[in-house]
């Protein structure tokens, strides 16, 4: 008798047990929404137009452009608080073509901490800003990574420090003899020269950061944002060093001094557009 009253004791505890786990609320999840970026490139307050000599830099060059090719990668939207959330997941390194049109739109895979109403009061969905990286940091950028074009064409000599261009930019100018003469403005790393063998001595990593204001937008769960960011191609050439491809030349990957002057310039190239519903 006794074994059976604690037989259905036990059984009672267990249904009731059962019925108190199934009536327990599940954990929300986060809310979250989607963004994508857009790039744009723009000379002298106006969009690019490739391939015609109808500009002017701050040396007096005359010049065109024919194609830019470049990395940003680490890329963190910064909240309104100053903290910031950093993109990560899957793919971090971002390659923009402007010969490649499914380059210029970059879809984060990543779900986006966002607010589920105006009146929350803590910072994730709020954000002011954009920081990044551009080029590929020297502990990212390491040879033979990317094994297919168009990324693997990026390659940066072995010999000159290895890894990826940060990026191309090809065009030509009118030299000082009224030559039409092919430039190629690129970014990568710099090499140190032994004064009398020639001989390279040592790197210099040119990766920069840059950080964006953009206007205070609220990512709200579930929500497609699109940020349209534009590259100034013009601003490669001055502000806070002028940059003079008669001094320089056409092909600047063993000169040190240039890239720097040209990723010191970098500073403000960037800008935020617009930020909408996609």
């Amino acid at each position: 008798m006794m074994k059976r009253v604690l037989s259905v004791f036990l059984t009672i505890i267990i249904l009731m047990s059962a019925c108190k786990k199934d009536t327990q609320p599940e954990a929300e999840d986060p809310a979250s929404g989607k963004i994508s970026f857009n790039f744009h490139h723009y000379c002298d307050g106006q969009e690019l137009i490739f391939d015609q000599r109808i500009y002017t830099n701050e040396a007096g060059n005359e010049y065109m452009v024919n194609e830019i090719q470049y990395f940003i990668s680490d890329v963190k939207l910064v909240r309104d608080d100053g903290s910031y959330y950093r993109i990560h997941s899957w793919k971090e390194i971002h390659y923009v073509d402007t010969d490649i049109p499914e380059t210029m739109v970059w879809q984060v895979y990543d779900d986006i901490p966002a607010t589920q109403s105006w009146n929350e009061t803590n910072s994730d969905g709020h954000y002011s800003g954009i920081s990044f990286t551009f080029g590929i940091s020297e502990e990212k950028n390491q040879s033979l990574m990317f094994v297919d074009p168009p990324e693997s064409l990026m390659f940066w000599p072995e010999y000159l420090g290895g890894g990826y261009h940060y990026m191309k930019l090809n065009g030509k100018w009118l030299n000082t003899n009224d030559l039409e003469v092919p430039f190629d403005f690129h970014l990568g790393i710099g090499q140190i020269y032994h004064p009398n063998s020639g001989e390279i001595t040592g790197f210099i990593q040119n990766y920069f950061t840059i950080d964006v204001q953009a206007p205070s937008f609220i990512l709200f769960d579930g929500q497609e944002i699109s940020i349209s960011l534009v590259m100034h191609v013009d601003r490669w050439f001055k502000d806070p060093h002028t940059y003079d491809h008669n001094e320089w030349g056409g092909d600047i990957m063993q000169t040190q001094a240039a890239m720097k002057l040209g990723c010191e310039n970098g500073h403000d190239v960037f800008e935020v557009l617009g930020v909408g519903l996609k």
